[in-house]
């Protein structure tokens, strides 16, 4: 199992708590961005650059991603391809995509992107907050006590 994480829309401090996780649980943390990162000396956390372009982080991940791995991303249709792989999604702010609810989101993106004006409101504020952190840890935890049984 490793954890890809899709950099486009990962906090800093997810990162963090995702480098100490692998670390202490030995898991690799694989972090993809179209840019150089900084990461840890590990020889659990690596970085990979791709190529500058629309979706080309999204398109490695999928490419490269098995079942059971998990990938961290706010990106709505990288967590259904990942998900249609066997793999499993959760966003830094601490929601585990599954089968069972990832069609939900999609179809509440997609009004909020084809009717602005309605009543649906964004699901998340733009700043990650105490909770949201904590959230998303207890999710990271849950998940790998499940899957190192």
């Amino acid at each position: 199992m490793q954890i890809w994480v899709d950099t486009d829309t990962c906090p800093l401090v997810i990162k963090e708590i995702l480098f100490r996780v692998g670390e202490n649980v030995h898991v690799p943390v694989v972090l993809v961005a179209n840019k150089k990162m900084r990461v840890p000396t590990s020889k659990y956390i690596q970085s990979v650059k791709v190529r500058s372009g629309a979706d080309e982080t999204n398109r490695h991940i999928v490419q490269n991603v098995h079942s059971n791995d998990l990938v961290i991303t706010a990106d709505l249709p990288l967590a259904a391809k990942v998900i249609d792989k066997g793999g499993y999604a959760l966003n830094p702010r601490g929601t585990l995509y599954s089968q069972e609810n990832i069609s939900y989101f999609l179809v509440t993106r997609e009004m909020q992107v084809n009717f602005p004006a309605s009543k649906v409101k964004s699901v998340s504020p733009k700043v990650l907050s105490l909770s949201e952190r904590e959230n998303f840890t207890n999710q990271l935890d849950w998940f790998l006590t499940e899957n190192f049984k």
